[in-house]
């Protein structure tokens, strides 16, 4: 059951995924792809979740420090255990495969990784905090009311399944994604801040993009 109010939490993140869906039949080039998500989804956050968005920070070298943290998860297994990403939990017909959706023709294009790398760090943590940790608990507790249940509220059950699917949506990076969801959901229960939970996210997500432009490492794209 959803109600008019839920729609600002919701709909950006639902034109994103539609989005990764139909880009790779829309036959555009890297960059207008890109622009493409940013003038759908970022359109969609400035008119229509604008009233709800609280970017306030209270917890500025937490959400930081949590930001790295998570970043420092991401890529570890990878950088311990040689072949990690290839063992059949993590390359398999359900999760898929460690490989990236840029391609070569964006990768060489530097407004098309300008735009891809903002997205990452600014849009993708908007739009995915609204959604995971400022709408689903909440409506999960409270169908059709989410607005009446303050932000930062969980119960076990509800703490546990929203990063189990906050995982699901990482597909071969499922385990580092349930780690990123069990501690993302703990900081929003600590600050029950939005703001703080876009910062951390954003800080992974800057890290994390970061590091694959520097080291070459596209399959985290």
């Amino acid at each position: 059951m959803l109600s008019r109010s839920d729609l600002p939490w919701i709909l950006p993140f639902g034109l994103f995924l539609v989005l990764l869906g139909v880009a790779p039949f829309l036959d555009l080039a890297p960059r207008w792809t890109e622009a493409l998500r940013w003038l759908v989804v970022g359109g969609a956050v400035l008119l229509v979740s604008r009233p709800v968005l609280d970017l306030r920070v209270s917890q500025w070298a937490g959400s930081i420090g949590l930001g790295v943290a998570v970043f420092a998860v991401w890529i570890l297994p990878d950088l311990l255990v040689a072949g990690w990403r290839e063992g059949v939990l993590f390359s398999n017909g359900v999760v898929g495969r460690p490989e990236s959706s840029f391609g070569e023709a964006g990768r060489g294009d530097p407004l098309a990784l300008a735009l891809r790398f903002g997205r990452a760090a600014l849009l993708v943590p908007i739009v995915e905090e609204l959604f995971w940790r400022g709408w689903l608990p909440r409506w999960v507790i409270a169908p059709g009311e989410a607005e009446r249940v303050p932000l930062g509220t969980y119960t076990p059950w509800v703490f546990g399944i929203t990063a189990v699917l906050f995982a699901s949506e990482h597909g071969s990076y499922w385990e580092v994604g349930l780690l990123a969801g069990l501690a993302y959901n703990w900081w929003m229960q600590r600050t029950r801040s939005l703001g703080d939970l876009v910062l951390a996210h954003g800080v992974t997500n800057a890290c994390l993009s970061a590091y694959v432009v520097a080291t070459g490492n596209w399959q985290y794209w």
